[in-house]
């Protein structure tokens, strides 16, 4: 459950580990602070982080397989299916954590359960190469949200909800939910996890891989954002999407209350809803521009950890400073846990600050002693046990230290 300091700073790619770190600070401030500032209007973080930080989270789980699975040369032959069976066991273990922390009373859409699914579903994918990836993740983008639109209007929506032990009572609604209707749909979330298994596929320690993503990322994200606002300037749509929205009297109104994010999905009265960019509504635009975002993100992250990993000093206190990146399972429970009511105050921009400075120190002195979380080692466990199974036991070369990249969900 221990590596020394030095050989795990050796293996990771802490800008991947400081783009974790972001997220988490991300989905931290949209579960605590409030969306709506005093004077009523839109908050900055909720405008900044809402639905940005969740696809965050999604792409970095892609980042992660593709990490764990041969990084730039995919995993072959039976090495593969060890490494399925592996993420086939980490996703349950982190389902039952999903499922565990939903029946808590804290108002928070758990991602777990949807992220595990995501892990199951991206299998298939695992010896795909970075190009096959990314041409299968804009490909999807496209494809995914249509075809949940056809299928939700044909049979019906269902409210989401959070997957709780009582899920498995009803599994068919629970599948719907997860896939489709959910706050997390895996179906067009795929595409997060595919763009991220593609990035994961790239050779993260060059400069110039990091400045593409950088500028790469922003190019998606602004021109989807564009085509986006340029689209629904159309008189038919803004009255379609007025029409649709309950209550809504004016296309302010309607830009108003897709800035608080729509639950997971769009409406499926008016094909409209398909050019919308909004937090959380899954929509073609939204996912390239929330795609994007999470890409430059993670150039900037490992832009800034390659500048500071100049000396070894310098790199170690960055593993360090975002050591919490590292441990983003069992820091994002601890965090919802502690969102029961009566554990702590009433979220107020005091409490962010207490959530954000409990993860930072944890992360922190989990990295200064080398050791991984205790969620991240029992994951670990459990994936090494399952692919033992497939693979026998592994025969690393003299002298090599182990590999660490990625093992954080």
């Amino acid at each position: 459950m221990s590596t020394a300091p030095h050989a795990r700073a050796a293996t990771r790619v802490v800008g991947v580990d400081v783009a974790r770190c972001v997220a988490l600070l991300g989905m931290m401030a949209t579960h605590v602070l409030r969306p709506v500032s005093s004077d009523g209007t839109l908050a900055w973080h909720q405008g900044v982080a809402g639905g940005r930080a969740s696809a965050l989270f999604a792409v970095l789980a892609g980042v992660s397989l593709a990490l764990m699975t041969g990084r730039q040369v995919p995993h072959r032959g039976l090495q593969r299916l060890g490494d399925a069976a592996g993420l086939a066991a980490r996703a349950l273990l982190i389902a039952l954590v999903g499922l565990w922390l939903g029946q808590l009373d804290t108002r928070v859409a758990v991602i777990l359960v949807y992220y595990a699914l995501l892990f199951v579903l991206a299998l298939p994918f695992l010896g795909l190469g970075p190009r096959a990836l990314l041409t299968l993740s804009a490909g999807w983008c496209v494809a995914a949200p249509v075809l949940s639109h056809l299928v939700r209007g044909a049979w019906g929506d269902q409210p989401p909800s959070v997957p709780t032990p009582e899920s498995l009572d009803a599994v068919g609604a629970t599948v719907v939910d997860l896939t489709l209707t959910g706050y997390y749909p895996a179906l067009p979330w795929l595409a997060y996890v595919l763009a991220g298994m593609g990035i994961g596929r790239l050779d993260l320690r060059r400069t110039t891989v990091a400045t593409r993503l950088l500028a790469v990322g922003s190019a998606t994200a602004l021109v989807a954002w564009g085509l986006s606002r340029a689209l629904t300037s159309a008189p038919a749509a803004q009255d379609a999407l007025v029409s649709s929205s309950v209550g809504a009297g004016s296309w302010q109104e309607v830009l108003h209350r897709m800035a608080f994010g729509m639950g997971g999905t769009t409406p499926t009265d008016t094909w409209w809803w398909l050019t919308v960019v909004a937090p959380h509504s899954g929509t073609p635009f939204d996912l390239a521009h929330t795609a994007g975002t999470a890409a430059a993100v993670i150039g900037v992250a490992l832009l800034a950890s390659g500048a500071a990993a100049s000396s070894a000093w310098t790199g170690r206190a960055w593993a360090t400073l975002f050591g919490a990146g590292a441990m983003t399972l069992t820091l994002y429970s601890l965090h919802v846990a502690l969102l029961t009511p009566g554990r702590w105050p009433d979220p107020t921009p005091a409490t962010y600050a207490r959530h954000a400075l409990l993860a930072l120190l944890v992360g922190g002195a989990f990295a200064l002693a080398g050791r991984r979380g205790p969620l991240e080692a029992v994951t670990r466990l459990a994936s090494s046990l399952a692919r033992r199974v497939v693979v026998g036991r592994p025969t690393p070369a003299a002298g090599a230290a182990p590999s660490t990249d990625g093992t954080t969900p």
